[in-house]
């Protein structure tokens, strides 16, 4: 299957949601090329943007599974 190049954002709400989701982004770490985070603690969320290079699947995956996370938000931006 063709990799292709992926934004995924990752909108994290909820303090107790942090280990879930690194512990999700570290079992999808041979597929990440970038990962930049930045907590906006007055407005109580921390933003992590992920740059990717993966098969479409593995993507969707990864987003899925962070989606399921209580007090966390995920969207996907691929290449066509």
């Amino acid at each position: 299957m063709e990799n292709k190049i992926a934004i995924v954002s990752i909108m994290v709400y909820s303090a107790e949601a942090v280990e879930k989701v690194n512990a999700t982004l570290h079992a999808y770490r041979n597929d990440i090329l970038c990962r930049q985070g930045i907590p906006i603690k007055d407005r109580g969320v921390s933003v992590i943007c992920i740059i990717m290079d993966a098969p479409i699947t593995e993507i969707n995956s990864l987003s899925g599974k962070l989606g399921m996370i209580d007090g966390v938000t995920s969207k996907v931006l691929t290449t066509k």
